[in-house]
Order: C-alpha cells, then structure tokens, then sequence
C-alpha cells in the first residue's frame, strides 16, 4: 500500500485557513477507473481510496503509517509568500 501524507491547502475561494493546520494520510490508487457501460460514471473497485485519515501533527501520521506498515510519503508544505502591495500600486 502507498499513501501520502501532506497538509490541505487554503482553498484559493475563501480567505480563511480553517481545517489547514491538520494534516492528511491519502491512499494511492490501486487501479484504474473505468467507465460504468449503463451510466458512464467512472468507478473503481478501490475502496481505500475513498478513505483520509486526519492527524493533528505530520510526526502522528508517520507514526501511524509506520505502525500499519504503510509506505507513506511525506509531502512538505510550500512556504507561503505574501505579496503586500497597497492599492495605489495599481497606478504606478
């Protein structure tokens, strides 16, 4: 089994960062999907991907994976810059 462990992003929508801080353990995708020949939706007979496990710190989700005997990847979280402009910037 592989997994990856990261930290969910600011949804680009909304200012707020509720539910970042928490960090993830995802499963990798054990098949392909494929098209349902009646409906057309795409599924697959992957249960374990349908799973996310939330941790409150990256070093208990290693724990956890490493316990489980889970091969996890840790996923670092990009440094977030800020560009700080005033509005009259725009007219310079």
């Amino acid at each position: 089994m592989k997994a990856r462990i990261f930290q969910k992003p600011k949804n680009a929508m909304q200012s707020g960062r509720a539910g970042t801080q928490r960090w993830v353990l995802e499963f990798a995708p054990a098949e392909a999907r494929k098209a349902d020949p009646l409906m057309g939706w795409a599924g697959s007979g992957d249960t374990q991907r349908q799973l996310k496990l939330g941790f409150a710190s990256c070093d208990e989700a290693v724990a956890y994976a490493t316990r489980e005997g889970i091969d996890a990847e840790v996923i670092a979280t990009p440094v977030r810059t800020l560009k700080i402009q005033a509005y009259a910037d725009n007219f310079r």
